[in-house]
């Protein structure tokens, strides 16, 4: 698994520091360059960070194959992968207090700020 300790101290004060392996390179280059704007708030970071996080992030970043075909979604929620490894997730579960939304990974993986995805560790909140 990827690490970089710039990208999990910064990411990670927030929310977990998503696995770069998730979104592709171009998606990685939109969220960096809007920091000032990240998903309603601003996670702006000095130009020497953000370049150590972007770079780490796309060197990391989804495969052709987990990429989705040239599109570049903001949310890894938006993906073609997540919403085929989550499809048999009812649309109820998500609106459980325990889980809250579909970006948060921890309420269901346990691993997930480390990256660990693991389908034989999922636990779903009731």
């Amino acid at each position: 698994v990827a690490d970089d300790p710039t990208w999990r101290a910064e990411c990670g004060s927030c929310h977990i520091p998503y696995p770069p392996r998730l979104l592709g390179a171009a998606s990685w280059r939109a969220v960096m360059t809007g920091l000032d704007r990240h998903f309603g708030v601003d996670a702006s970071v000095d130009a020497p960070t953000a370049a150590r996080i972007g770079t780490f992030l796309e060197r990391n970043a989804a495969t052709r194959r987990r990429a989705d075909d040239g599109k570049a979604p903001l949310r890894i929620t938006e993906t073609r992968w997540f919403s085929h490894e989550h499809d048999e997730i009812p649309a109820a579960t998500w609106k459980r207090p325990a889980v809250k939304s579909p970006a948060n990974c921890a309420a269901c993986h346990a691993g997930a700020d480390r990256g660990d995805f693991n389908e034989h560790a999922i636990r779903i909140p009731k």
